[in-house]
């Protein structure tokens, strides 16, 4: 299945952020800053790593159910997309 360019786009861009959040992690624990600190950072980068996956899953189901025929025959069903949106859940 071919992802729209926006999609990649707009993932690759939070992809970016979670890597800045992540190198944020670490000089914070350099640093030796509060353990609640570290993991309201690890926390948030967390949630937009999960948003990153949601925003493909959500691509790829909107792919499937208008192209339901085509999805299948790329290999990716509707419950195949169901499994891999339970597994970002």
């Amino acid at each position: 299945m071919q992802l729209p360019d926006e999609v990649v786009n707009d993932v690759r861009k939070r992809l970016r952020r979670v890597a800045g959040q992540v190198q944020g992690v670490e000089r914070m624990l350099e640093e030796g800053r509060e353990c609640r600190d570290v993991v309201t950072q690890i926390s948030a980068a967390t949630k937009a790593l999960e948003q990153a996956g949601f925003r493909l899953v959500a691509s790829g189901l909107a792919y499937c159910l208008e192209h339901p025929e085509d999805a299948e025959a790329d290999g990716y069903p509707i419950d195949a997309v169901q499994k891999m949106f339970m597994k970002l859940a």
